[in-house]
């Protein structure tokens, strides 16, 4: 008597070679995957790290990071003496707004005590024009903290008498979020101090 159904050895025989193919696509998939990763961390290890100065292991995504950092610095350093410096009768108070937004309270105090000191007023008065001719900054790290220590080299032009002055400053730089375009930098100055003004001999 002849049945519909197939033969329930040869249904068996094929389920059994289907199961075994899977398993062993897994297997063979598993074994690249392993091989692919341990692959990837050993060219890891080899190339992800750096040496210091000292002899010491850095990883290389926290020497860019400083690295960054260190050019971004700068740039933020540049920025803040060139709007608080670099200032005449017309400009003063749009650049000192902007400077005010790269510092905390420091330089905010220190433009408070100018303000009081008539440092505006007489560039008013006299249509002064103050420009910034070279800023150089030093930028030193202890356990996280940065500090900083510029040399501005800035002139008063007094219409017939041009006066240079080089002044030392130094601070502090924290990390705050960015906010285009009034710190583009996500960086902060605080603690910031004039050390030294200092008025330089011109050279005719």
């Amino acid at each position: 008597m002849k049945t519909p159904y197939k033969n329930i050895y040869n249904v068996l025989k094929l389920n059994r070679f289907i199961v075994l193919t899977v398993v062993v696509c897994a297997l063979l998939s598993s074994t690249f995957s392993v091989w692919m990763v341990f692959n990837t961390n050993q060219k890891a290890l080899n190339s992800a790290f750096a040496i210091n100065t000292d002899g010491s292991i850095i990883p290389l995504k926290l020497v860019t990071q400083k690295e960054n950092f260190r050019v971004e610095a700068l740039a933020h350093l540049d920025l803040f003496h060139n709007y608080f410096y670099n200032i005449d009768a017309s400009n003063y108070e749009r650049n000192l707004e902007k400077a005010l937004w790269l510092g905390n309270s420091s330089v905010d105090n220190l433009y408070r005590q100018k303000k009081a000191d008539g440092v505006y007023n007489r560039l008013l008065q006299y249509s002064l024009v103050q420009k910034v001719l070279s800023i150089d900054s030093r930028i030193s790290e202890n356990n996280g903290s940065y500090s900083f220590t510029t040399t501005t080299l800035f002139e008063i032009n007094r219409g017939s008498i041009i006066d240079t002055y080089e002044l030392v400053s130094t601070g502090n730089l924290i990390m705050v979020d960015r906010n285009f375009p009034n710190n583009p930098h996500g960086l902060l100055i605080t603690n910031y101090f004039e050390n030294t003004l200092k008025k330089l001999n011109n050279v005719n």
